[in-house]
């Protein structure tokens, strides 16, 4: 069986569509794990860590689920169905087509099978609807897995109405339980709903079969939880009482993002999950526990707190921490503010003057700023008295309806800015957040010293109240997750993290995750990385993530090679990656004192000089920020055959287990 008793492994992360089995139409697929296994048996990888394989619909991103328990039809290995006996020809087309492409064509591969599937289907559905019987196959595993029925009837009702978001359908957009049964058992559908059944009874028979090969081989598999749901999944339509749909939760503005992100996923309503205590997420994972041993908790802070914005807005500037201690009425008078400065501190207020000016920077004809001007002035502001001082009209909730205006791009540019500048955000009467850069806005310029040090040391001390409360919810939630599984809970714990996070974790027993080019102390003058010999027993060391460049990339585009080279105490590197640079940095990273230390499998590859693109940037998996038909398409550039006659890779691979941790050295007045 895999460890999860506590040794230190080596281990590598790899898409499940990334695989090249030996017959591989073109994507990775669940038996492709065993065969792969057998190359990290022979390389002594220990662990294989997997991205999300839920299913996705048409959406590439594995983050961006339809479901928390299907699973994705596109990892189906269709020619060992047993229904499927007769359809060779059509197997060898599609591997015709796709099988030799560098980067597998997400969504023609995804169309080619699941019309295959419904040609098999077509022809076998008698014998299907006689398993689906309650002492049938089908039947029992329906059963078992009661959540198939909502994701069946989800499925049918989204290619009823062409894959659009349910919030788009022409019926049915609000369901009951009893509605989804009711759907469940009409007669008149009941073939389309037995199809998504038995097509996940399939795709759940290869998992875990691949699953119990992976444990009997010795290898640790690591799922991959995304915490939250994509707002057009069959989770939220089917358990509205779970999620809190007026909000979008993101990641406030940081040295690369200035305006946040706004992922557009709901947040979840823990008070109402409590109620049941939180079946939805016990259930999840227990989904999970029957494929994994160990599981990656994404973003593991939004536990803890999340950071939400109102789904009037793009960006999330004006988001705030949920949960978090409010100022409300009472702190701002206690301050010395009155009625009309409290309106000052958390409203935008907008002179005439910059608006003309805006208009002026941008519009050559002179004789066309008044007319613009006036087009704002009427559609976007009113006035405070007879004041040249506007303040946003009541209808304007947020960036979306500043976009909807009809005005010039330059005065909407400007009312974007202006949205954003102000001190606190009202989000409910009487109860105020602080914005993100409240300290660069007009109002804050026009305190008094004295206002500003009062304003500060409120905040301050909610931020610390704040933090007590995310310590004591983080704490709760994660012993729920615990407590509903046997898996090894690993946490993806990235970003700006408040003390209280690696307080639970390591109370809880939770590894954290250690990406070396972003673990140093960002407070000092140099930066330094930190020494591996520092690095926590309980955590994952890792060089490169699926949403970084991977450690060629790295090396020959973007850190500051000479300091590293000091850090890691190797001056001659070279300057172009090679696998003599490839072995180096992957021994120091594995002689992190981290209990896992995990690589990509580009990375693993480059220790070999027969795997690399002539492009570093084509082997990266995500490229954020950007959506295109090249993220998350990523294959390996051969089959996996191949690999395992690469014994100089194998051999580099092996040598990474044998590199003892580096230990902590003590000083001379140590004992």
């Amino acid at each position: 069986m895999a460890d999860t008793q506590g040794n230190r492994l080596i281990g590598t992360v790899v898409p499940v569509g990334a695989l090249r089995g030996e017959r591989t139409l073109g994507v990775g697929e669940f038996p492709d794990l065993v065969e792969f296994a057998q190359w990290c048996v022979q390389s002594g990888v220990a662990l294989i860590q997997l991205l999300p394989v839920n299913d996705t619909g048409y959406e590439s991103s594995p983050y961006s689920a339809l479901t928390a328990f299907a699973l994705h039809p596109l990892y189906l290995k269709i020619g060992d169905l047993p229904e499927a006996a007769s359809y060779s020809g059509d197997l060898e087309d599609i591997g015709r087509r796709f099988g030799q492409k560098e980067r597998f064509p997400y969504g023609e591969i995804l169309r080619a099978k699941m019309d295959l599937l419904r040609k098999i289907y077509a022809a076998h559905k008698a014998e299907i609807g006689d398993r689906a019987a309650p002492q049938g196959s089908l039947g029992k595993w329906i059963e078992k897995n009661p959540w198939v029925k909502e994701y069946a009837v989800y499925r049918r009702l989204k290619e009823k109405n062409n894959e659009k978001s349910w919030k788009e359908w022409e019926s049915h957009r609000t369901v009951t339980a009893k509605d989804i049964e009711a759907l469940w058992g009409d007669k008149q559908f009941r073939e389309d709903h037995l199809f998504w059944a038995w097509v996940q009874e399939a795709l759940d028979t290869q998992f875990s079969r691949a699953a119990v090969a992976l444990a009997e081989a010795g290898i640790l598999l690591e799922g991959d939880l995304p915490i939250l749901m994509n707002e057009d999944s069959c989770d939220v339509w089917a358990h509205p009482e779970y999620f809190r749909r007026d909000l979008s939760a993101g990641a406030p503005p940081d040295m690369y993002s200035p305006n946040g992100q706004n992922w557009g996923f709901p947040i979840y309503d823990w008070e109402a999950q409590a109620k049941d205590d939180y079946a939805w997420w016990r259930g999840r994972l227990k989904t999970a526990e029957k494929y994994y041993q160990a599981y990656r908790i994404d973003h593991v802070l939004g536990f803890f707190r999340i950071w939400a914005s109102s789904r009037e807005d793009n960006s999330s500037i004006l988001g705030r921490f949920i949960p978090a201690v409010p100022v409300n009425l009472q702190d701002l008078t206690g301050l010395g503010f009155d009625k009309s400065r409290i309106r000052w501190i958390s409203q935008p207020h907008i002179p005439s003057g910059e608006v003309w000016n805006a208009l002026r920077e941008e519009i050559r004809d002179p004789g066309a700023v008044a007319p613009e001007a006036e087009r704002v002035f009427s559609q976007a502001l009113d006035r405070i008295g007879q004041e040249e001082l506007w303040l946003f009209k009541d209808r304007i909730r947020g960036e979306k309806d500043i976009e909807a205006l009809d005005i010039h791009p330059a005065a909407r540019n400007y009312l974007f800015w202006a949205w954003h500048n102000r001190i606190f955000l009202e989000y409910e009467k009487g109860r105020f957040a602080p914005v993100w850069f409240y300290r660069n806005s007009r109002a804050y310029a026009s305190l008094s010293g004295e206002e500003r040090c009062g304003l500060d040391e409120l905040l301050e001390k909610n931020r610390a109240d704040s933090e007590k409360i995310w310590e004591k919810q983080g704490e709760k939630l994660l012993k729920v997750l615990i407590a509903s599984s046997s898996m090894l809970p690993c946490a993806e714990d990235l970003g700006a993290v408040p003390d209280c996070v690696p307080k639970v974790l390591t109370k809880l027993k939770i590894l954290g995750l250690r990406v070396v080019r972003w673990f140093r102390d960002w407070n000092a003058g140099d930066q330094p990385y930190i020494p591996f010999e520092e690095y926590p027993e309980l955590s994952v060391c890792t060089l490169a993530v699926h949403d970084s460049s991977t450690v060629r990339e790295w090396w020959d585009r973007e850190v500051d090679q000479d300091h590293f080279c000091g850090f890691i105490g190797e001056p001659s590197l070279p300057r172009i990656y090679n696998p003599g640079t490839a072995k180096i940095l992957l021994h120091n990273a594995a002689a992190a004192v981290s209990r896992f230390r995990v690589f990509q499998i580009q990375d693993l590859l480059h220790l070999s000089p027969k795997w690399y693109a002539p492009d570093s940037g084509s082997e990266r998996i995500n490229v954020p920020g950007t959506a295109n038909d090249f993220n998350w398409t990523y294959r390996l550039p051969a089959l996996i055959s191949e690999l395992s006659q690469d014994k100089d890779l194998i051999n580099a691979v092996q040598r990474l287990g044998s590199v003892m941790p580096k230990l902590r050295k003590k000083s001379k007045e140590s004992p």
